[in-house]
């Protein structure tokens, strides 16, 4: 992807497919195979450039507002499991088995028509990725992360955009991170948001123009 000449999907699929080739002793047609959420920007002659592949999102701040571009699709996948693994709290037997259940039923949908897109070894599901491309002008800085950075405003709902952009510019990504964690703190057991574990894993990388 350091070509500039080359689309992003075009460059995640042979990343895939590269990786997919140094294990040739794995089965990788399991459905438990590996798999990870992708989100890439890329500056491109005075535009930007974006790849999202499933739940990880990036963050515009314009000299207005916030734009969020997000995959959400495994949200609409095996509404009623989720469910369920929700109104149990975590680290509780119930909370297990649900989720075991949930985990068992995605990964039958996983990179199909019928259900989601993440990043494994079918360098197929890039081109199913959400991409674009916004002018750079409209843009003073942007955040690329993780879903367990972005449920600090999208599911707890205890900081705005303002304030994580607020706290990226004044005091960096680690502490960031610390606000999400101490936040989760606060409810272990997912009693008030009801959630697959009590903490994520969190990625941020800031960039400024």
């Amino acid at each position: 992807m350091a070509d500039l000449d080359r689309p992003l999907a075009e460059g995640l699929g042979d990343a895939l497919e590269r990786v997919a080739a140094m294990h040739p002793d794995c089965d990788l047609d399991d459905p438990g195979t590996p798999s990870a959420t992708v989100a890439i920007l890329r500056h491109k002659q005075g535009v930007l450039e974006h790849l999202v592949l499933a739940d990880s999102p990036i963050v515009f701040n314009g000299p207005e507002d916030y734009t969020v571009i997000s995959d959400l699709r495994v949200d609409d996948v095996l509404p009623d499991l989720r469910a369920e693994v929700e109104s149990h709290q975590t680290h509780t037997p119930g909370h297990r088995d649900a989720l075991q259940r949930l985990v068992l039923a995605q990964r039958q949908v996983r990179n199909t028509s019928e259900g989601y897109w993440v990043a494994a070894a079918n360098p197929d599901a890039a081109q199913h990725a959400l991409t674009g491309i916004t002018p750079l002008r409209e843009i003073q800085s942007a955040a690329v992360m993780s879903d367990g950075v972005s449920r600090l405003v999208t599911e707890y709902g205890a900081a705005t955009w303002s304030d994580v952009f607020a706290t990226l510019q004044t005091e960096g990504p680690h502490k960031l991170i610390e606000a999400v964690r101490e936040v989760e703190a606060t409810d272990p057991t997912g009693l008030r948001w009801p959630r697959y574990k009590s903490g994520d894993d969190a990625t941020v990388a800031y960039c400024q123009w």
